[in-house]
């Protein structure tokens, strides 16, 4: 596994510009891998939103009994669905329509997951186009969790105690990470200039949270309805987090001003997870993340077949393609991020840190 930064002066694996994206492309093309799964999708809207409706009924009738809770879970796990559904609609996975897809995932994706759709497509289209990319991939960026020695190193006060320890920290951390991604949108609406659809958008998601907190507070009392937020919040978050987290850390990091073509970029910094098709349910499709890298508008139900072409053409082009289990990538991303937690108290005692350094 090779969690160390790709430094500059140092040959990486498939740096034949993009003649190796294309050639892959090529073959993903004639296998028919890039046509739309649109019945697919709109069957697991029908199961999802089933579900969303069974779980309104059973609102309904458990009135303001503790059994509310199991409810709020379910609403918990059905929004982390429908959050994987707009981050697809986001990447024109969806629809044919370019209309439909930015609709589904600005206006349907937001009401149903108070999370912004403008928040989201900024910061991840620049994940995308630089992953693991030092000053270009927001997600590695100095935050509560430090995923560089640089930045852990940089750390005071509560932080500098945290970072020590952030790797068991993280996953904890998580429960609380729904009402992050909620804070954050609502600092994206209130913010500067540049939010396309601004009053459109932000009047979805404002409409969101007064009728979904209204019914909650109108029908359950009100300790049962903290409980309730408090839950649906705390599954949603962690949920989310889950399954984003093994995707990228511990994996390589590319440092400012390292040109890497886009083929291996993509691949190096990336990682897949096996486990069959719960796992692929579970993660929203992202336990393909090589693939989902490579053909960001690739239907979910196809990035399961491109995985076998993307790695017999990494064999074949010597780039490491790397994958593992579902539990193995969160020892990995614990271990990685406690790693980097030691440069905090001494960075050259620190063996990660060591490797990190161009000699």
């Amino acid at each position: 596994m090779a969690d160390t930064y790709i430094p500059t002066g140092r040959r990486t694996p498939g740096t034949g510009g993009t003649s190796s994206y294309t050639a892959l492309l090529a073959r993903v093309k004639d296998a028919g891998l890039l046509a739309r799964r649109t019945g697919w999708y709109w069957g697991l809207i029908g199961v999802l939103a089933a579900v969303l409706v069974v779980a309104g009924g059973a609102f309904a009738v458990l009135g303001g009994s503790w059994w509310q809770l199991i409810v709020a879970g379910v609403v918990g796990l059905v929004f982390t669905q429908f959050a994987f559904l707009s981050h697809e609609a986001a990447h024109r996975q969806v629809f044919a329509s370019h209309t439909w897809n930015d609709r589904a995932a600005r206006y349907a994706g937001t009401f149903l997951t108070g999370v912004s759709y403008a928040w989201w497509i900024n910061k991840h289209n620049r994940h995308h186009a630089n992953p693991n990319t030092v000053g270009k991939d927001p997600d590695i960026s100095f935050d509560a969790i430090s995923f560089r020695p640089e930045d852990a190193a940089s750390r005071t006060g509560f932080l500098r105690v945290l970072v020590r320890v952030q790797g068991y920290a993280f996953f904890p951390m998580l429960l609380v990470e729904g009402v992050n991604l909620h804070w954050q949108s609502i600092r994206t609406y209130t913010g500067g200039d540049g939010v396309k659809r601004r009053w459109a958008e932000g009047s979805v998601f404002l409409g969101r949270f007064v009728l979904y907190f209204g019914a909650v507070f109108w029908f359950l009392p009100l300790g049962v309805a903290f409980a309730f937020l408090g839950v649906q919040l705390g599954v949603f978050g962690f949920c989310m987090g889950i399954a984003f987290a093994p995707n990228h850390k511990g994996m390589p990091i590319i440092e400012a001003g390292r040109r890497v073509d886009f083929f291996s970029r993509q691949v190096l910094t990336s990682r897949d997870i096996t486990g069959g098709r719960w796992v692929e349910y579970f993660m929203g499709g992202l336990n393909h993340q090589v693939e989902h890298h490579l053909f960001p508008s690739m239907a979910r139900p196809n990035l399961r077949a491109a995985r076998e072409l993307v790695r017999q053409y990494c064999a074949e082009q010597d780039v490491p393609y790397t994958e593992t289990t579902l539990v193995h990538s969160y020892a990995i991303v614990v271990r990685y991020l406690n790693e980097v937690g030691l440069s905090a108290s001494d960075p050259f005692a620190c063996p990660m840190v060591e490797r990190f350094r161009v000699h």
